[in-house]
């Protein structure tokens, strides 16, 4: 009876078709609710036209127009000026899974499975019934070409429904629209506005324009002119190499001798590392790579670990480096402190990785909630499965009390501050195709966990140095409210004017101290001086900045003028030792006494207030 059974079964087996897969069980590629299915969409489409502008050189200019299309229905229209694509592509690359051109390449990119565009547009003729309408032309002088597509899940297969070409205002780029089962979501974390806000900070080279459904407009603009440096591809590296992997790049090599079978299947393998690799496994660099046994495969990973080899390049890698990770920061979020780091290359499973952390703290950020964690692969925000992400357990294994943040039940910290980590590799590991959360490889956790503690003791020094400067104002305050009065009772039985304190404080206190003095003849010309003197222990450098409604003249030492409406702002750039002191000095022609009394402060840009006693201080940038 056995023998007719199995026959039985064995007609009943039968390929899948991945897209049919894919049409079963959706929720893998993060179309499980309607709200996620939303932002996966516009994710997967926004992803493809930064990476498409990036390779074409062009800075991005992306519209994203989210519009009600019925009850539960909603429509996607993305559109962007990128290289357009080709006629005989575009079926493929937006209605056939798992076809693109980065999955054998290794550099770093957003996309490189295949799946994501093509995944919506499944999504959308599953929930909608409609095609998936595409719009693209690849320059002025070549025509636009409307697709309407929709994917035979039977056999993974575009299906055109409409081919024409139409008339497009753009030189070239791509536009598609999916109408699909979804709902819009505002004022939440994992919300369209909060993608894009994210999308935004780690691409500040592209400028992104969204209209909501109720048709307001928000505009996320380019911090940045300049285009990332363009990943290169190279060969694996072979620290991290698994032994099947090794094994099946032997099996399928061209390469006839073992030697030149390492110095051209890996990189930072040259003619003497690959003999040595080869001595170190006791193997002969003439050997047939074909005829390599397990064991010996195995000789030659641990060989791999013995012998010296140069860590991998980084030009297959495209980070966003520190000053932009800042600016990006700065762009989007208004604090007091920002401090960022980019690590050097690490090697994970062959593969080289990046990591770079950004921390920005205080401003109008909540005090009492958690940390908000900005995660990042490869310039792409992971809104989902926080919990299960290498990022938020490297989070939770340090002990923030150290850098000043309180940390209850040894969790997440709390205060007002954001943390940015960004993974840039060119072989991110997901811990599923949605590509939510990176795994826990520990190689990759301890870079995180190394790059966070770096800005976490910049954050530290900040606000320990915050709470001295706030003591020091305090202290300030008390010796302000004493003196006066000492002063007066002193100028009383002396029969004299009250002297200026100012002198007296910015000694006491080791601060900046600026005084201006003005000589008016009876003419109305006025002399100015002002004097700055650093009773500090250590160097100041800040610009002066005198604000007036007069043109000075014979100015010495000379300014730089900045005409601001009827008024004119003096900056003198300024660096002054300890005890150090220094006099500028200008002319007015014609100044009555009423003028005179309405001069305004003094300003000194570059320093904290709590030093500065004489003229009114604001941080700023001394450049």
């Amino acid at each position: 009876m056995a023998a007719p059974i199995a026959e039985e079964l064995a007609k009943k087996q039968q390929a899948i078709s991945v897209a049919e897969f894919f049409e079963k069980n959706r929720q893998i590629l993060g179309f499980d609710s309607a709200p996620r299915s939303l932002i996966t969409t516009v994710k997967e489409a926004i992803d493809n036209s930064l990476d498409a502008c990036e390779e074409a050189e062009i800075l991005p200019d992306i519209l994203l127009q989210i519009e009600r299309a019925g009850k539960d229905n909603l429509t996607v229209i993305i559109e962007d000026n990128g290289p357009g694509i080709v006629k005989e592509q575009i079926p493929k690359v937006f209605a056939k899974l798992l076809y693109g051109s980065r999955f054998h390449a290794l550099k770093q990119s957003r996309g490189q499975q295949g799946i994501g565009i093509s995944a919506s547009v499944l999504y959308s003729q599953l929930t909608s019934g409609r095609p998936t309408k595409i719009i693209s032309t690849i320059g002025r002088d070549s025509p636009a070409h409307h697709f309407e597509l929709m994917i035979n899940t039977s056999t993974n297969d575009p299906e055109i429904l409409k081919d024409e070409i139409v008339d497009w205002d753009r030189p070239h780029g791509t536009r598609v629209e999916l109408e699909m089962e979804a709902t819009y979501v505002k004022g939440r974390r994992q919300s369209i506005s909060e993608y894009l806000k994210a999308t935004a900070i780690v691409n500040p080279h592209a400028r992104i324009t969204f209209i909501e459904p109720d048709g307001n407009e928000i505009i996320f603009e380019r911090a940045t002119d300049k285009l990332p440096i363009p990943a290169k591809e190279i060969l694996p590296h072979p620290h991290g190499i698994e032994l099947g992997t090794l094994m099946k790049m032997m099996r399928y090599t061209e390469r006839q001798k073992l030697g030149a079978f390492l110095r051209y299947s890996f990189t930072k393998i040259g003619l003497l590392t690959a003999e040595e690799i080869c001595k170190a496994a006791g193997l002969d660099p003439e050997l047939d790579p074909h005829e390599v046994t397990r064991d010996q495969t195995k000789k030659l990973l641990e060989a791999f670990k013995k012998v010296k080899i140069m860590a991998p390049p980084t030009d297959c890698l495209s980070p966003i480096g520190d000053k932009l990770v800042y600016k990006g920061l700065e762009k989007e979020y208004s604090v007091d402190f920002i401090a960022t780091t980019t690590r050097t290359a690490s090697v994970y499973s062959g593969s080289p990785f990046i990591v770079e952390v950004g921390i920005a703290y205080g401003g109008n950020l909540s005090k009492d909630d958690r940390i908000d964690i900005m995660r990042f692969a490869n310039r792409v925000p992971l809104l989902y499965q926080q919990g299960g992400c290498v990022t938020t357990h490297a989070v939770e294994s340090i002990k923030w009390k150290q850098y000043s943040l309180n940390q209850p039940g040894g969790g997440m910290p709390t205060g007002p501050a954001v943390l940015l980590i960004h993974v840039a590799s060119t072989n991110v590991p997901f811990t599923s195709e949605s590509k939510d959360a990176i795994a826990d490889i520990p190689v990759i956790k301890d870079e995180i966990e190394l790059a966070i503690k770096e800005v976490a003791r910049k954050l530290n020094r900040f606000i320990s140095k915050q709470g001295n400067l706030k003591k020091r104002r305090e202290k300030e305050i008390i010796i302000e409210k004493v003196l006066p009065k000492m002063a007066e009772k002193l100028a009383t039985t002396l029969d004299r004017e009250i002297p200026d304190i100012n002198p007296v404080v910015a000694k006491v206190m080791g601060n900046l101290l600026v005084r201006r003095n003005i000589k008016r003849d009876d003419g109305g010309k006025a002399d100015v001086s002002i004097k700055v003197k650093n009773f500090s222990t250590k160097a100041f450098e800040f610009n002066l900045h005198e604000m007036i409604p007069f043109k000075a003249e014979n100015v010495v030492p000379e300014s730089k003028v900045i005409t601001m409406g009827s008024d004119y702002d003096h900056v003198w750039k300024m660096k002054l030792s300890p005890g150090a002191s220094k006099a500028v000095t200008y002319s007015l022609e014609s100044v009555t006494e009423d003028e005179v009394a309405r001069f305004g402060d003094l300003i000194v840009e570059g320093i904290e207030e709590e030093l500065v006693t004489g003229a009114k201080a604001i941080k700023g940038i001394v450049v």
